[in-house]
């Protein structure tokens, strides 16, 4: 079975939970250990945290991870995962592309096609030139994180720090944007309304109230379009290359479970 590497669009799962010490459990084990006869209570805290702190054990969102792809390797088979936002995404994403090179006055851009890979992480960013663009297209204008100061999914700043690790770039820019949604996504919206509020076919007039609500033609350009700036971080990669070579040692486990070798 060939090694364990992580997607760059799913390091944010194996990423998830805490391993080993909070900050904050941190900054009270040094407390504790800076006093010269802690009490009964108190050490008993200390030897908590010191097995909390050696504690190497993968959070169950990783683990789950690295089982979904310990089979698809097994089986010859990839999980695949479909959903009316990722629908959009997909077929959003080049006029996004076009939208975002006027917005921020970029000229010509080209969707990225190229796949990078090292010995941890592997991924295919949307847009690369002198940094990293990723795109979101967001499913509706309540979706679109128009207020938000930071990032609002930090999934997509560990996959962001994932594609500067592959590709060098010190800086990225994570971008959200508000796009009409295909007309066929929208009539199955409106069908599915329908059905379920006792229409025995898609109402006309229900269909043009979606086409009203699920397209911005007459919005602002500048509503349409948010913009988040991630730097590069060295800790958060070194991070990323300890976890995986954790999911790669509970791969190790499943696979002798099975009594099969890496």
């Amino acid at each position: 079975m060939k090694e364990f590497k992580c997607r760059c669009s799913a390091i944010g799962q194996i990423m998830s939970g805490t391993i080993g010490l909070t900050e904050a459990q941190t900054k009270t084990l040094a407390e504790l250990l800076s006093k010269p006869t802690p009490t009964a209570k108190q050490q008993e805290t200390i030897s908590e945290l010191l097995a909390k702190k050696e504690n190497k054990e993968l959070p169950q969102t990783a683990k789950t991870y690295v089982e979904i792809w310990v089979k698809e390797q097994l089986y010859s088979s990839k999980k695949e995962f479909s959903s009316k936002q990722t629908q959009k995404g997909n077929e959003c994403e080049d006029e996004s592309i076009d939208f975002i090179a006027d917005m921020l006055g970029l000229g010509m851009l080209m969707k990225n096609n190229e796949y990078f890979e090292n010995d941890f992480i592997t991924g295919t960013p949307d847009v690369l030139i002198d940094y990293i663009i990723d795109v979101k297209n967001s499913w509706d204008c309540f979706t679109f994180p128009l207020f938000a100061n930071a990032v609002p999914n930090q999934d997509y700043d560990w996959q962001l720090t994932g594609y500067m690790w592959l590709t060098g770039k010190t800086n990225a820019k994570l971008i959200y944007v508000l796009s009409d949604t295909p007309a066929h996504l929208i009539e199955k919206e409106a069908y599915y309304y329908c059905k379920s509020n006792g229409y025995d076919e898609l109402d006309m007039d229900v269909y043009l109230k979606f086409v009203e609500n699920m397209t911005y033609k007459n919005v602002d350009s500048k509503l349409k379009i948010k913009v988040f700036d991630i730097k590069r971080d060295e800790a958060k990669i070194q991070a990323i290359r300890e976890r995986v070579l954790l999911c790669r040692k509970y791969k190790d486990e499943l696979l002798s479970k099975l009594n099969l070798t890496a």
